[in-house]
């Protein structure tokens, strides 16, 4: 297939496009490097060196003999963006190209509204680009999770059957995000939903966890491909955050109680998400919703499994508690479905001991790389 991977510089855009590459498929990637543009704003940077794009997709022709087609641009452009469309053609757009922090989306202002401005607005470019220059691409949006926050109920994929006053009806599942970034989100879903119902368009919102993980098979072949290890208290997780504190000496630092329960998928499992989709896309006009993750686990459960393996390592790590930054519930039920990628053939990568020590080796092996005042947060939500 011919497939635009927009936001393919990124931490999940990067392995995909290159899995989707070595699948044989036709592969553009669509960026505008503002991400890269983030981290010297933020004073902050990968743990991992990350190449150009340039370089990168120069490596991998090198090295498999594929192409990657680049566009360095913003899909707040519509001009840029409709002249990508005329030139691909795709039969899938995959859309990674959103501000994908939440503490970001916090620090103030003008953080909130560019991430609402950037996601919502580009986001209904592609609804516009689609309908106007190849009306049978399939969009695969990213979606995620934290959408639906965390209610006292089982989290259904995408739609809840309703009874209300002896009335049944099949509504969208209630949103309860937690910043203006989930915020943004879930204008996308409804934006996409009714894109869906009134030009037909096929859509894939893939509610996805938090992604764990460096390495992908591709990203292995050459030190050139390398992805990108996040860090910092706006943009790295908090397994991240956690094994880069174990790597460099610094206690593991837990919002809270660390009882908040969140979905978390492997970096692998995300780039064959992405595969299920494109090769399972949607009918004509149908709005599909699937819950990307693989295992959830609290904040406090990820520590200790940290702790554990920095241990073994002769790496000794403290768990320290802060005062939670975030306006969020340290106590709650957390139990999601998950089938339909399960369904059409994903086979799991599991959070294992094996996986946490190799992202731990890398960030040992750059620790010098570590902005050690970027570890601890510096965004409040209050």
């Amino acid at each position: 297939m011919r497939i635009v991977v927009a936001g393919g510089d990124g931490f999940c855009g990067w392995p995909t496009a290159l899995y989707l590459s070595r699948q044989g498929h036709d592969v553009t990637i669509l960026d505008n490097l503002v991400r890269r543009k983030m981290d010297e704003e933020l004073r902050s940077n990968s743990v991992t060196p990350i190449a150009s794009l340039e370089e990168r997709v120069a490596k991998w022709k090198e090295l498999t003999g594929k192409e990657i087609r680049t566009f360095i641009g913003d899909l707040n452009h519509y001009d840029f963006l409709s002249e990508v469309f005329r030139q691909t053609q795709p039969d899938a757009f995959v859309h990674f190209a959103e501000q994908r922090s939440a503490p970001y989306s916090m620090i103030d202002r003008e953080h909130a509204v560019f991430t609402q401005t950037n996601n919502v607005m580009g986001n209904l470019n592609v609804l516009y680009a689609i309908k106007e220059f190849a009306p049978d691409c399939h969009l695969i949006k990213l979606g995620t999770m934290g959408e639906y926050g965390t209610p006292n109920i089982d989290i259904e994929e995408g739609y809840l059957e309703v009874e209300h006053n002896g009335r049944k009806d099949k509504l969208p599942y209630p949103k309860q995000p937690g910043s203006f970034y989930h915020l943004s989100k879930v204008h996308d879903s409804h934006n996409i939903m009714f894109a869906c119902k009134i030009w037909g368009i096929r859509a894939t919102d893939l509610n996805q966890g938090i992604v764990y993980g460096l390495h992908t098979d591709e990203t292995e072949m050459d030190p050139v491909l390398v992805n990108r290890l996040d860090y910092d208290g706006v943009f790295g997780t908090a397994l991240n955050r956690f094994l880069i504190q174990a790597a460099i000496g610094h206690d593991l630092t837990v919002y809270g109680s660390g009882n908040q329960t969140r979905a978390f998928l492997n970096i692998k499992d995300t780039v064959r998400c992405i595969e299920i989709a494109a090769e399972n896309p949607a009918e004509h006009g149908e709005f599909r919703v699937f819950n990307q993750f693989t295992e959830y686990f609290s904040v406090l459960e990820l520590a200790e499994k940290v702790q554990k393996i920095a241990d073994e390592k002769g790496l000794p790590a403290s768990i320290a508690h802060l005062e939670n930054p975030r306006i969020e519930a340290e106590e709650h039920y957390y139990h999601a479905v998950n089938t339909k990628l399960r369904d059409l053939g994903l086979e799991s990568n599991l959070l294992t001991d094996d996986v946490l020590k190799d992202i731990l080796e890398s960030a040992v092996a750059n620790k010098d790389r570590v902005i050690k005042e970027n570890v601890i947060p510096s965004v409040t939500w209050k």
